[in-house]
């Protein structure tokens, strides 16, 4: 029988003591910042608020179950998952079933902060996750939007919200500290007076102010069934049933349920949340996911299906799976390394599935320490490199529709032979499936046509100049500036009509972009190519051996040399493409001598 008159602030002081706990069998937290806003302006409204499923958790069992604690800070890179709480021996505790991420979206509103990715900014940038806290724009409780909601909640950082002058923004996190009403009438007075605010906007203010105080103390907000069953296994069943609506409970979530509930030596969260962090460190940084990590682990354990079906993920299977992860986790870590020694990060990567038939090869290859690096084993790392990269250009997609149909039959292949990565052989299964790697005249010319800010244009360039030591941070750079290509700029020299239009055009595809390694990048800035070269190359031989080998015959010393140079170089890696590409089984693609070394600016 469900019960009712559970507070939110009782809810979250049993979560603070660690009586309300994750079981093993949890989700992860995928609920964005909006989402959260939304929560809580449906609790304002007075929405209902939906049922919780509690599992009771007798003292005598608490040990022998692993048990975790909920998101409170969350942040994307450093702090996404539940904190093991350790052993609970002896303890009475309520295991939430059904509404965790509801339970963990208040916790992170009324007891947290969220740190998501800026935009522009690197993984690695200490900067790119600022923290913020939840706020209520007390001079904005008004009306509906044109979306419901009528009361603005947001996550913002604390300093900038306490200059906001537009705003009067109520750390909401605060109201948990309240006693009575008295102490937010005494606030919002303060406030008001600080703010010079007038009289009109206070009543609005108090409403919403009192209102979450009411929705936060006092309201019986939360109704809940609490399922009293010992056996893990009916748990697990339940789970599965309650998870299926709502968000929905990705296989991924589903395997990983079971394989917790079925390793026996160890700890499946643990070392799939760990391996996902491991690898998205590596490099510049990736974005790979657990989706992933599972998907590899079907295809990597010789599991007869590599598809996300709940007969895959039975006992057996499991079994499996955890006898040879040892073996699974060291191929991935080392594919995901070879991916960014060719460059490759979360900007560039545009398939995660591609590194699967990598991570299976290298699987089965159990390739020695020093495969990474050692020269003796350049070519099968350049043979590699040119597979992956092809499978990224084709605009049609070669890693979409039909997935897991393709990687088993890449991996029948692979399995059959391993002594050296079977290119070839994987080309012609990828043909007769459609799915080639050959690239026709139509394909090659949208290649020349692809523009600056494409995520295949890094893997491209890196494909047509091999020699490029892309393990180096390196940029996707305009050769000809981008600035003097500008409308009033090329009507200054003299430039007319058509040639200016043709100019805007191209001035962001391929034949005028070049990878430059990160200090030339800034070096060059807006220099002329004529002048740039001049600085860098002071020697005119290794200057003319960097034009020939990038394919930039004669730079332009104008604008109104541009669509020259740009055409002559279109018709330059266009034969290049075409001889990379084209053919029906594609041969290694092998740069000639190592790269001439760029003078040091330091």
């Amino acid at each position: 029988m469900y019960q009712s008159g559970l507070t939110i602030k009782d809810a979250l002081e049993s979560v603070s003591k660690n009586l309300y706990v994750l079981p093993a069998i949890q989700r992860e937290f995928v609920w964005r910042p909006e989402q959260i806003c939304r929560l809580f302006d449906s609790l304002m409204q007075g929405y209902p608020f939906g049922t919780f499923l509690f599992w009771k958790v007798e003292p005598e069992k608490s040990a022998q179950f692993k048990f975790y604690g909920f998101v409170q800070h969350y942040h994307a890179r450093d702090a996404a998952h539940c904190p093991e709480l350790g052993s609970l021996p002896n303890r009475e505790l309520t295991a939430v079933l059904d509404g965790q991420q509801r339970l963990t979206a208040l916790n992170i509103g009324l007891r947290g902060s969220m740190a998501i990715k800026e935009p522009n900014k690197w993984r690695t940038n200490p900067h790119a996750f600022p923290r913020r806290t939840l706020h209520l724009d007390l001079l904005a409780a008004g009306g509906e939007d044109e979306e419901g909601e009528a009361f603005s909640f947001r996550f913002i950082e604390s300093d900038k919200a306490a200059f906001d002058e537009a705003s009067l923004w109520y750390p909401v996190p605060d109201i948990l500290g309240v006693a009575d009403n008295s102490q937010l009438s005494e606030w919002l007075f303060t406030k008001f007076q600080e703010r010079g605010l007038g009289k009109d906007l206070h009543a609005g203010a108090s409403r919403a102010l009192h209102r979450l105080f009411n929705v936060v103390h006092t309201a019986p907000n939360l109704t809940f069934y609490t399922e009293k069953s010992q056996e893990l296994d009916r748990v697990l069943r339940i789970f599965i049933r309650m998870n299926s609506g709502g968000t929905v409970l990705s296989y991924s979530d589903l395997l990983l349920s079971i394989a917790i509930a079925q390793w026996s030596k160890l700890d499946a969260r643990q070392e799939i949340h760990g391996l996902v962090d491991e690898i998205n460190r590596i490099g510049a940084g990736f974005n790979l996911s657990k989706d992933f990590v599972l998907k590899a682990g079907l295809m990597l354990a010789d599991i007869a299906s590599v598809g996300f079906k709940v007969e895959n993920f039975n006992r057996g299977n499991m079994g499996v799976l955890e006898g040879v992860w040892a073996d699974v986790r060291r191929a991935l870590v080392l594919t995901v390394e070879l991916a960014a020694s060719f460059g490759l990060n979360e900007q560039t990567l545009r398939a995660d599935s591609a590194l699967l038939p990598v991570a299976y090869y290298l699987y089965k290859r159990k390739p020695a320490a020093n495969w990474l690096t050692h020269p003796s084993f350049a070519g099968e790392r350049d043979t590699i490199r040119s597979w992956l990269i092809r499978s990224l250009l084709k605009s049609s997609g070669i890693w979409g529709s039909g997935l897991d149909t393709l990687l088993t039959a890449l991996r029948d292949v692979i399995r059959e032979d391993h002594d050296a990565f079977p290119a070839d052989q994987l080309e012609k299964v990828m043909a007769g499936r459609g799915k080639s790697l050959s690239f026709g005249p139509e394909e090659i010319d949208d290649l020349l046509d692809m523009e600056y800010g494409d995520r295949r244009m890094f893997p491209l360039l890196s494909l047509l100049y091999p020699f490029i030591d892309v393990r180096q941070l390196h940029h996707v750079d305009h050769f000809f500036p981008k600035s003097q290509l500008q409308r009033r700029r090329l009507e200054r020299v003299g430039c007319d009509h058509d040639t200016i239009d043709a100019c805007l055009a191209v001035r962001d595809r391929l034949a005028n972009l070049q990878l430059l390694e990160g200090l030339l990048n800034v070096s060059k800035n807006d220099s002329l190519p004529a002048d740039w070269l001049k600085a860098t190359f002071a020697d005119e031989v290794q200057r003319q051996a960097f034009l020939d080998r990038h394919d930039l015959g004669t730079p332009p010393t104008s604008a109104t040399e541009f669509m020259t140079f740009y055409n002559a170089r279109r018709e330059r890696i266009r034969g290049r493409l075409t001889k990379l590409l084209s053919r029906e089984v594609v041969e290694q693609a092998t740069g000639p001598a190592p790269e001439l070394l760029v003078p040091s600016l330091s």
